[in-house]
This record gives C-alpha cells, sequence and structure tokens, in this order.
C-alpha cells in the first residue's frame, strides 16, 4: 500500500526529512490551487475522492469492467479505439479544421495551438497520412474529429478512403455533433469504410435539438458499424442522463462514452453563472497535461457512476464507458515515459505511466545504505542536497526487518532542447512492511 501525501495525511509522516520534503509538493499543490481561485471559480469544499472509491469497488462487485488502474469503467462493450486510448500506441487523431457551428460553453478547442488559425484554414489530412505511411507509422486506430469534421464532407470523405487504402485493417471513427447527417452522407461515409461513428449530445439543447440528434444516430445504425455517443456529463443531472441512456438503449446503438464533465481554462463566467466548482483535488499527480480538457468540475464524476450502477440494474445491452479526466492523462504518460534507456534505479510503472524510484531521508539513510551494501546492491544514489538515498522500488521488500518511511517518486521525462530530463512530480510515502509492488507499482 502507498498513501497519497496530502495536506491532510502529512503529519502522519514519522520520518522528518522526508515529512519536510513532500511538504514541498503539498505546498506546490496548495498553491495551484490558490491560483484556481483566482481565476474565479470556486473549489468544492469537500473531497469525494474516498466516495468514489467505495463506488468504483461496488461497481467492480456488480460485474462492471474496472481497467486502466480504476480510470475507466464499463459495462458490456468498450470501443477498441478506447482502449488503444490507454497508452495512444498505434493511434492518431486528425482534424481538416476547428471551425465549428456550434458554441458550446465547456468546449476545450481554444487551447489548441493555433486555434483562432485553424478555424478559418484546413490542413491537409491526405498529405498527413501519407506523411504517416512514409514514416512507417503502424496505425491501428485513426480519427476525424474538428471543430465540425462534416462541415467539410468532400474532404471527409476522401480522409476515410484514403485512410482505408492506407491502413485497410484500422479502425476509423469520426466525431460529430450529427448536426449535417442525412441518408446522402452516411451513404458516402459507408463507401469510404468510416467503422465508428461517435455522435454529440448537449444537455442544454432544447429537446426539439436532442430529438433531431436522436433521429441522426438513429438513422446512422444503417449504414455504420458502429454507432456511439460521446458526451460530458454535467453534474444534477442524472434523471435527465437516465433518460438519454434508456433512449439509446432503445435505438440499439453499440454505447456511450460518458466523459467527465471538466473545465476548459478559459470562459470563467458561464462556468461561475451555472455555479460549477472545481474539484477538491483536480488531480492525483499535478502536472502540466496536455489536451485533456483542462479541469475536472465536482459532481460529474459522481453522476457517471451512478449511470453505470443505473445501466447494470437495468440490465442495459449498450455498452455504457466512463472516461475519467485522469483516463485521458495515461495515453500522454506512456508516450511522454516510454521507448527511453532509464538508469537502474528507475522504474516504469505499467498502474499509472510515471517513472518511480523508492527513496528513503535522513536518519533512515544510514541503516538503508548498510542493508544494501552487504547484500552487493549498488546502484543507488545518495544526495546531499535531498538528504536521501534513491534506489529501484523492487528492493523495498529487502528492507522489512527495518523500520523506515520510504518515499515513492513519480517522474516523468521532459525534452529540454536537445535534452531529456528527468522531473520529479510529487512524492507519496509507504513502509517495507505495507508495500507490495505487484499490486502498488
Amino acid at each position: 500500500m502507498i498513501a497519497d501525501v496530502t495536506q491532510s495525511t502529512l503529519p502522519e509522516i514519522k520520518n522528518h526529512a522526508l515529512r519536510e520534503y513532500a511538504n514541498m509538493y503539498v505546498r506546490i499543490y496548495q498553491d495551484f490551487m490558490e491560483q484556481v481561485k483566482r481565476m474565479g471559480l470556486e473549489v468544492e469544499s469537500e473531497d469525494t475522492t474516498a466516495l468514489v472509491v467505495e463506488k468504483v469497488e461496488a461497481l467492480r462487485k456488480k460485474g462492471a469492467i474496472v481497467r486502466n488502474s480504476d480510470k475507466s469503467i464499463y459495462t458490456n462493450c468498450i470501443s477498441p479505439s478506447c482502449v488503444a486510448c490507454q497508452t495512444g500506441t498505434n493511434s492518431t487523431t486528425f482534424f481538416i479544421s476547428l471551425k465549428c457551428h456550434r458554441d458550446c460553453f465547456y468546449c476545450f478547442n481554444p487551447n489548441q495551438e493555433n486555434y483562432e488559425y485553424f478555424r478559418e484554414h484546413t490542413r491537409d489530412v491526405i498529405q498527413e497520412l501519407d506523411e504517416a505511411r512514409a514514416s512507417k507509422a503502424a496505425l491501428g486506430h485513426i480519427a476525424l474529429t474538428g471543430g465540425e469534421p462534416l462541415l467539410h464532407k468532400e474532404e471527409t470523405y476522401r480522409f476515410f478512403e484514403h485512410a482505408n487504402e492506407m491502413y485497410p485493417n484500422s479502425h476509423t471513427r469520426l466525431y460529430t455533433s450529427g448536426d449535417h447527417i442525412d441518408r446522402a452522407t452516411l451513404e458516402e461515409l459507408q463507401k469510404s469504410g468510416l467503422k465508428e461513428i461517435r455522435f454529440s449530445i448537449r444537455m442544454h439543447d432544447l429537446a426539439k435539438g436532442q430529438m433531431h440528434t436522436y433521429d441522426r444516430i438513429a438513422l446512422a445504425r444503417e449504414y455504420i458499424p458502429n454507432v456511439m455517443v460521446e458526451m460530458p456529463v454535467l453534474p444534477n443531472t442524472l434523471e435527465e442522463m437516465k433518460d438519454v441512456l434508456m433512449r439509446l438503449e432503445e435505438l440499439g446503438i453499440f454505447g456511450i462514452n460518458l466523459l467527465e464533465f471538466c473545465f476548459p481554462l478559459n470562459n470563467v463566467e458561464a462556468y461561475r453563472e451555472k455555479g460549477y466548482k472545481v474539484k477538491a483535488r483536480p488531480f492525483r499527480v499535478l502536472y502540466d497535461y496536455w489536451y485533456a480538457g483542462g479541469l475536472p468540475i465536482a459532481g460529474s464524476e459522481l453522476v457517471c457512476l451512478d449511470l453505470l450502477d443505473f445501466a447494470l440494474e437495468k440490465g442495459l445491452k449498450l455498452g455504457v464507458h466512463y472516461c475519467s479526466l485522469e483516463n485521458k492523462h495515461t495515453g500522454q504518460l506512456y508516450k511522454q515515459n516510454s521507448g527511453h534507456r532509464l538508469p537502474a534505479r528507475i522504474h516504469f510503472s505499467q498502474r499509472d505511466y510515471f517513472l518511480k524510484t523508492a527513496k528513503v531521508f535522513g536518519e533512515d539513510i544510514p541503516a538503508v545504505k548498510q542493508t544494501f551494501d552487504k547484500a552487493g546492491y549498488r546502484e543507488y544514489v545518495l544526495s546531499e542536497e535531498q538528504n536521501s538515498l534513491e534506489f529501484h522500488v523492487n528492493k523495498i521488500s529487502s528492507l522489512k526487518k527495518l523500520n523506515v518511511d520510504v518515499g515513492i517518486a513519480s517522474h516523468v521525462i521532459e525534452a529540454r532542447g536537445n535534452e531529456q530530463v528527468l522531473r520529479e512530480l510529487k512524492v507519496d510515502v509507504t513502509t517495507p512492511q505495507i508495500f507490495r509492488l505487484s499490486k502498488d507499482i
């Protein structure tokens, strides 16, 4: 077991030097949350992490599939592209432009590099596919998103035709609002070999708008093998979302992705007006994550978990998948941290894809060093600056006779110029007596 070091758990660390060192990261997190508040959003007063853990375990016992270290949970079935998203291996997403006829207050496209430019200009996605092929990229999952791809229908058809020529065994998918779907469009998409289409339903649309989307979804079932809905789940919409699940069940589609609702670091006024609050603890490990939706909003995750419970209770046949914000992060972390030649003391975790090391501090160093030296283990690093001894996590079990606190550090590899630099992000705590390598790392 590893204890998550937070402001509330910090006093439980016995080793003074480790407690002081871990407190550095606690303060960084506190400073980050103060910055969030200065942006103009409130933060939920009560941390619901324990409640989420309780609900996830209950879902597991009821038969839900809990995967990616509890970050992704589903019933019945899940898109193969969602499975591939865990590491991002052999998977890529293209966009023709970021132009969109909708104005969703929660859209995180404005965070995209060159957003304003690509609202008015297009990319040559055919050329990008050719470049991927020329570089011998093995693409098993190919997606087209936007903006709204179907504002560029001819380019969309050609993209999927070309994707199926270049990668005939790939799982292709299209993201769309559904507003520009009709029978002729679906016929062309079917000819192009499209395998999956994901519609967006907005809860704040008028009933008439939602009915239009449901009609398009029903029509798509006649042409595309896998028809899905993918949508963020707003807080306090449990009953409305139950109705959505029942309607989709009636339509007989493949499934729905329930996305954790997020603040995209812009449009603060809209979030404040609606009373949305940021989760008390947005991230387990604080980091500058890439294109993944910003900050999670309190209440969304709990509604998603309750919807999974509802799907199990009703025996729904469609796949219901909860994709948490942290589930989106793992693809970035895997790509960022895999494929490097690492020092012998570093372990690449297959649970969260951070790079892990173990550390002891201060008064615990002499006994640990003596144990390692006696056993002939020399691949540790002593740091006078940190007052620490750093070593591989698989050596923790050899310290069971010692009464020591062990820090578990999480790192990422970052490119700085032409250099690959190891950056430490957080330190948690365990002891040799309670640590289990296969379960904890």
